[in-house]
């Protein structure tokens, strides 16, 4: 079932009051994030914490609208087909703005000529994680039993970036990982629990609970040591040049007004310097990650080909 916040409306402070006529037509029009990915997705924690504040910054209701399915692409369509107003917004990764293109056949979108680059949300660093009672108690022992069981160590993904991130991992390891795909996370988790499957991905702030508690092992990062598990190894401790930091930002439909995108830049990156927002995304694990709208789209332009070539270094076609 499609699950909906609806924001409070918020009086526009003065600081944005006037700053162009798009506040104007647009005022006490809510606006929408569409969400490619379930509830309780890192996508789905991010605009629901980046929205009260927007709403209050922008003077206008705010509505997280979760539109999961098929790597991504029923979300982003929603967002392609929508009117360049400024109403409707997609929260997404470098999995629908860049991993797809190498994933997904007949991708019926171009991350960056149908989306207006907007502004930043969050960066992070995936952990891979197995359950308390898994044979594996380090990242060596995972490889070295993969390398001697080939097919038979089975690992989660629900975004196409996951799905690279283990495929390049096995490419430099020289190893075969059976790779299972979820719709989400959270269905992983207690398959790995169960013992189904053997690992999953997820990131620091979402597991550090379980790993208090005893229940996981947290085995490597897929990018830098995280804070919160500082004893924790990256992947590219043991496979040099192996680094998947993941990054949310928000994009909108393509043909957006540059005034309009500005005004919007401007409420997120205000927005993530609140206090209580920085604070609440530290503590996922995820700081913000506050760019232009010029920045992000170099970023875009740039992890498209990193991921193409990735890609086909894996040996993977699109489906």
């Amino acid at each position: 079932m499609k699950k909906r916040t609806f924001l409070k409306f918020m009086t526009l402070p003065l600081g944005l009051q006037g700053l162009s006529s798009f506040a104007q037509d647009n005022a006490g029009r809510p606006i929408r994030i569409v969400v490619p990915l379930p509830a309780g997705s890192g996508n789905d924690f991010v605009a629901r914490v980046i929205g009260p504040p927007m709403s209050q910054i922008l003077g206008q209701p705010v509505i997280v609208d979760n539109k999961p399915g098929a790597n991504g692409v029923i979300g982003a369509m929603e967002v392609v087909r929508a009117a360049p107003d400024g109403l409707t917004l997609l929260c997404a990764t470098n999995s629908h703005l860049a991993t797809n293109v190498s994933f997904v056949k007949n991708l019926p979108y171009d991350p960056l000529r149908d989306f207006t680059p907007i502004g930043g949300a969050v960066t992070v660093a995936q952990m891979l994680i197995v359950s308390a009672t898994s044979p594996f108690r380090t990242f060596n022992e995972f490889l070295a039993y993969a390398k001697q069981n080939p097919g038979k160590v089975a690992v989660s993904y629900s975004t196409s970036v996951v799905q690279l991130q283990f495929l390049t991992m096995a490419k430099m390891a020289g190893i075969d990982l059976l790779l299972v795909p979820y719709k989400s996370n959270g269905a992983a988790m207690i398959d790995m629990m169960s013992g189904l499957i053997h690992g999953i991905l997820d990131i620091p702030g979402a597991i550090l609970p379980q790993a208090q508690a005893g229940k996981i092992r947290v085995l490597a990062s897929m990018s830098k040591r995280a804070p919160f598990f500082p004893d924790v190894p990256s992947v590219s401790e043991f496979l040099p040049g192996f680094d998947f930091p993941l990054w949310n930002g928000f994009v909108g439909p393509a043909g957006m007004a540059r005034e309009q995108v500005l005004r919007l830049n401007a409420a997120i990156v205000r927005a993530q310097r609140q206090a209580d927002v920085a604070q609440k995304f530290n503590e996922a694990g995820s700081p913000a990650w506050i760019v232009t709208p010029d920045e992000m789209k170099a970023v875009i332009a740039a992890e498209i080909p990193r991921y193409q070539r990735l890609t086909k270094s894996a040996g993977l076609e699109a489906s």
